[in-house]
């Protein structure tokens, strides 16, 4: 039986440094956690992304991710939010 697609956004945000990408990246990657979809930009200093990331094949609950992933984001000087697609839909609509 296939597992349904767990999908989740990621929102990282901060002054712009080298490896923001790569950390976060590698601790998905690590995690068995797929990116989708990704879009970064850089703002005057000011580095944002976000990815659209599937969860099917994570390693770690959703709770354990997203604690990872703020203090991930504490040790890189970003800001680092995970969301559950659903919630983050709800939040958004107009």
């Amino acid at each position: 039986m296939e597992k349904k697609s767990q999908k989740s956004i990621i929102t990282v945000v901060g002054k712009d440094t080298v490896g923001i990408i790569a950390r976060v990246c590698t601790y998905l990657a690590d995690t068995g956690i797929n990116v989708n979809d990704i879009t970064q930009t850089i703002l005057q200093g000011y580095f944002n992304m976000m990815m659209i990331v599937d969860m099917t094949g994570s390693t770690k609950p959703f709770d354990e991710v997203q604690s990872d992933l703020t203090e991930l984001g504490k040790k890189i000087g970003v800001d680092i939010k995970c969301q559950r697609e659903e919630i983050f839909d709800r939040m958004h609509r107009i």
